[in-house]
């Protein structure tokens, strides 16, 4: 093995590091509101939804995460969870690489998306930017605002679809604001309960989160509560809507042998956590199926 072949592996296997530090496993999770919202809305594949969808499922993740495991690394290392699909170690060495890989990817997308969008698109474009970077860039540090953080990580998923039907210039009807509610809600939960298995790593780190303030079994309650509200939100909302009611039904029989977790128990809760990524595709395969029936409607 030549000498000239150690950068190569090295630039490799760094790459593979930034791209893990984006989670591919939840590039999903932004880019199927957006695409969903825009195209429901539209009803044409153009080349807005085509980069839209794109921007919302890769470069979005890397700033997102990226940036989370470049200002986190420190606590990351006493974090068990890190280092695999539930978040990437980053190498002190790649930190600055990564965070020019997020610009770098982000702005040719940006770019496009303020070009062909409106006033509307352009704010709520501003607020999901913001959203991500707020969450974990220093001074700001939105994640360890109790509350804020649930409301913040919410509008990283939430915001990709408001950002499709701004884009789609969609109309404001009762129904999309209870959809996206509904949406918000379950967000907010899913942030709340998955705090919940690093409240001892935080604590430690000095890291202040919803779960470190209020305890283990008051989040754990609280998210479970969040579900069931958004389940009854689409109950309101116009056909097909109603039918993403039992969407929340799965995360709350997740989440439910849970109900008096304690602070010292609170790691087992990684369990669920983990059943929960399965959940979002059996969840969102569901929804696309309601989507068509809305699609056919």
């Amino acid at each position: 093995m030549s000498a000239g072949s150690a950068p190569s592996r090295s630039f490799g296997a760094d790459f593979a590091q930034i791209v893990l530090s984006s989670r591919p496993i939840s590039w999903i999770n932004t880019a199927f509101p957006f695409a969903a919202a825009y195209l429901l809305s539209t009803r044409e594949l153009d080349a807005t939804f085509v980069i839209g969808t794109l921007y919302f499922l890769i470069p979005y993740n890397l700033a997102m995460y990226g940036i989370n495991d470049v200002f986190d690394y420190a606590s990351d290392l006493a974090n068990p969870r890190k280092g695999g699909i539930e978040g990437a170690l980053l190498a002190p060495r790649i930190h600055r690489a990564t965070l020019w890989a997020a610009a770098a990817t982000n702005l040719p997308f940006l770019v496009y998306l303020v070009i062909v969008g409106n006033p509307t698109s352009w704010f709520w474009l501003a607020v999901s930017v913001f959203a991500v970077i707020a969450y974990s860039a220093p001074i700001l540090r939105f994640k360890e605002r109790p509350f804020l953080d649930s409301v913040t990580s919410s509008t990283h998923f939430v915001s990709p679809a408001i950002v499709g039907l701004a884009l789609a210039e969609a109309p404001v009807t009762s129904g999309t604001v209870l959809t996206l509610t509904a949406f918000f809600l379950w967000g907010m939960a899913a942030h709340a309960f998955g705090a919940v298995q690093d409240i001892a790593p935080d604590r430690e780190a000095e890291i202040s989160s919803v779960a470190t303030v209020i305890g283990a079994r008051a989040t754990v309650r609280l998210s479970l509560s969040l579900w069931v509200i958004a389940g009854a939100a689409m109950l309101l909302t116009p056909w097909p809507g109603p039918l993403a009611a039992a969407l929340a039904l799965p995360y709350v029989v997740n989440a439910a042998p849970w109900w008096n977790v304690t602070d010292e128990t609170s790691a087992s809760t990684n369990r669920a956590w983990r059943r929960f990524i399965a959940l979002n595709y059996f969840a969102g395969f569901l929804a696309t199926m309601i989507l068509i029936l809305a699609w056919v409607a």
